[in-house]
């Protein structure tokens, strides 16, 4: 298991549950966890997590909450998307923020400080999680620079934490 510290998990209220469900809900265009579901949220560095029936599907970076990348696997979000060109996939997939250049399409609502899902250009899979720095149709149009900054990835501390 991964070197990730996680303190102070608790299950959640079913009113806090609906909180966090709705807010997610909205913010990624597709159903997520159900308010039945068994939700708990623990504190770890840099943002805390959500637990869905055992596993780490959610996270709350400064107090926003937003799937992890298994929760976008697991999920299939319609909105909030980034996707980059196949050249940025291995850079994204250790941690390196992602650059205008690489950058193929994006969701038109995305304004800057918002999070945001990387998926690659080819097989639309999840690779990372990060904050906008630019509008949706300023990253497309932008020829250099940084766009997103990432936040959580493929391969990070957070993901290896649920392989066997």
């Amino acid at each position: 298991m991964a070197e990730i510290r996680i303190r102070k998990r608790r299950r959640l209220r079913s009113k806090d549950i609906r909180s966090y469900l709705e807010e997610m809900e909205s913010t990624l265009g597709t159903e997520v966890f159900k308010e039945s579901d068994p939700v708990d949220l623990a504190e770890s560095s840099g943002y805390d997590l959500l637990f869905v029936s055992g596993r780490i599907l959610g996270l709350i970076h400064e107090g926003r909450a937003f799937v992890t990348v298994r929760g976008a696997l697991e999920y299939s979000p319609q909105k909030r998307y980034v996707t980059v060109d196949m050249g940025a996939v291995p850079f994204v997939t250790k941690g390196a923020d992602v650059m205008a250049p690489g950058i193929v399409d994006a969701d038109p609502e995305i304004v800057p400080g918002q999070l945001v899902w990387i998926r690659d250009q080819r097989n639309s899979v999840p690779l990372a999680v990060g904050e906008s720095m630019l509008s949706g149709p300023e990253m497309v149009a932008a020829s250099a620079g940084k766009a997103i900054t990432n936040i959580h990835h493929v391969g990070d501390k957070l993901w290896k934490y649920e392989e066997p």
